[in-house]
């Protein structure tokens, strides 16, 4: 029997794509030191993340790994690590005197230009209090946390910047996670005899921020005034995106064992908070699972922006299906997208288009909290190996992680997870950063067979990262649409490049909605090119 040709066509770009794990070959040589000395602290297990962003402005994605350290200060000496990227496929180390070689308990990274002078800035999440890092040029970064008004300390996880009231400067969304120190730290067991890290439920919560941009580099909390009021959340993962499509930009935020949080944009500076309602705080049966990273995309070319969330082992990953009509449906548990993940614990989480053919395929960064959970769930493991799944362009997801390179598929402690395409070859690469251990790059190798198109923005009425900006594409295979957006996925930042797969089609009509209510259009743009557009002064 022989397959239809479009499919047999599809499955065999399917089969071509690889993800050679390039991590050494690259230049990499990170490991994350996450201070464990057998005493258990809760936060040992919760880092790190990762991020692409262009620090010195050439076109071309650089990388930050995010780092902890030990408890005590005569430990060894830990830093983040800055990576240049060189555009030849490799990353020349750029951490000693970069600013950002300095020692933090440090989580997570979101990258935006906050003060619109044309260079990413950095904010960081930290144990022991966040830092926000102003980009001085030259691969060089100062801290302006104290200059900026920003008082965080309150044990953050991700963070995302974007414009709420769209007056053209970034404000920041933080998600914080439980309150904890070393002195009310307390002792869990998996088996009665020996500690082991504490689940959420033994710590109280605590409120989420939200800084609102000033201008001239300060900031100020506005989070209850806004209406995040809620001082119970335990917030891992962070999405910005438009879920009710009236332009204005919500906030989802994912919580670990508290129920999940929505907060629809009022367009007057203020949320209201419709997770409930929208069926998105729990699981199908009605409990606060354990979410942690997150992502929204349009995976089924709906026209709506669908959420993904990374749930606790025994749960498996949210595929929550946006109605249209302020529901979500949640569709992991009749899918393989559900069956697959059940005993995986996922932190880091996005869709993408690995093979350019168009429709979003997501992947899911895995690994378990606790290296004894073995010995009381034998189906659970420590190390897991990450999920990659295939869009088949009908609404449905295969999974697809059995045909990659044994490289990816081994089993590792999974925190961060990012993506971009750092070697300008037209396809999206990956980068997962491990809970004390190091992180891995992963090219992406035959995606680009098919053709394809990326849109970089720049902002000038609307701010300059272009944060919040809708690109839509029209080309004979099908409508599609970005958001280009911050945060996502745990603790980490991916590029903001808008990337679609165009499939056969050589040529595309490209439209933007940039936040500012400008919307302008591009005819016959030509595939297989990254679209460089500043927004019309």
């Amino acid at each position: 029997m022989k397959l239809p040709l479009l499919l047999a066509a599809a499955l065999t770009v399917e089969a071509a794509v690889q993800f050679t794990d390039v991590t050494a070959a690259a230049g990499i040589r990170f490991t994350h030191n996450s201070g464990r000395a057998g005493r258990k602290y809760l936060p040992e297990t919760m880092g790190s993340g990762c991020a692409f962003f262009d620090m010195d402005g050439d076109g071309w994605q650089d990388i930050l790994l995010v780092n902890s350290k030990d408890w005590s200060p005569r430990g060894r000496r830990s830093t983040a690590a800055l990576y240049r990227n060189n555009g030849k496929g490799a990353f020349i180390d750029a951490t000693a005197g970069s600013g950002l070689d300095v020692e933090l308990y440090a989580l997570g990274v979101a990258a935006g230009d906050y003060d619109n002078d044309g260079r990413e800035d950095l904010y960081i999440t930290a144990l022991e209090g966040d830092r926000l890092f102003h980009n001085e040029g030259a691969g060089k970064f100062r801290d302006a946390t104290t200059a900026s008004g920003i008082r965080n300390a309150n044990f953050a996880s991700s963070a995302a910047w974007f414009d709420y009231d769209k007056d053209g400067r970034l404000d920041l969304a933080v998600a914080n996670y439980v309150q904890w120190n070393v002195k009310a730290d307390l002792w869990c067991s998996l088996d009665g005899a020996t500690k082991s890290y504490c689940t959420p439920e033994s710590y109280k919560g605590t409120q989420s921020r939200l800084f609102h941009n000033l201008g001239s580099g300060r900031f100020e909390d506005v989070s209850t005034r806004a209406g995040w009021r809620d001082m119970n959340s335990k917030a891992l993962g962070i999405a910005i995106f438009d879920y009710n499509s009236d332009g204005w930009p919500d906030v989802f935020l994912a919580n670990d064992t508290q129920p999940n949080k929505l907060y629809r944009n009022n367009r007057n500076g203020t949320f209201t908070e419709e997770g409930v309602a929208a069926g998105v705080a729990f699981g199908e049966d009605g409990v606060a699972r354990g979410a942690m990273g997150v992502d929204a995309g349009d995976y089924d070319r709906s026209g709506r922006p669908h959420l993904l969330v990374g749930n606790f082992s025994n749960q498996m990953l949210g595929l929550y299906r946006n109605e249209g009509n302020g529901l979500f449906v949640d569709e992991a548990p009749r899918s393989a997208v559900g069956r697959a993940s059940l005993l995986s614990l996922a932190f880091g989480v996005f869709f993408f288009d690995y093979d350019s053919d168009g429709w979003l395929d997501l992947l899911a960064a895995n690994g378990h909290i606790d290296e004894e959970i073995g010995r009381v769930q034998p189906k659970v493991q420590y190390r897991q190996p990450p999920l990659l799944f295939h869009n088949n362009g009908k609404g449905r997801f295969d999974d697809v992680t059995a045909t990659m390179p044994a490289p990816f598929r081994r089993s590792i402690v999974a925190r961060g997870a990012a993506y971009a395409d750092y070697d300008h070859d037209g396809d999206l690469d990956v980068l997962i950063s491990t809970n004390h251990g190091p992180a891995y790059l992963y090219r992406n190798d035959g995606g680009s067979e098919l053709n394809w198109l990326a849109v970089k923005l720049t902002g000038t009425q609307s701010n300059r990262s272009a944060l919040g900006a809708i690109v839509r594409i029209e080309s004979p295979g099908g409508r599609q649409w970005r958001t280009i957006h911050s945060g996502s996925s745990y603790c980490s930042q991916s590029d903001t490049t808008a990337h679609f797969g165009l499939g056969r089609d050589t040529q595309a009509t490209v439209l933007i909605e940039w936040p500012s209510g400008r919307k302008e259009r591009h005819e016959n743009v030509k595939s297989r090119q990254i679209l460089r557009l500043a927004e019309p002064k």
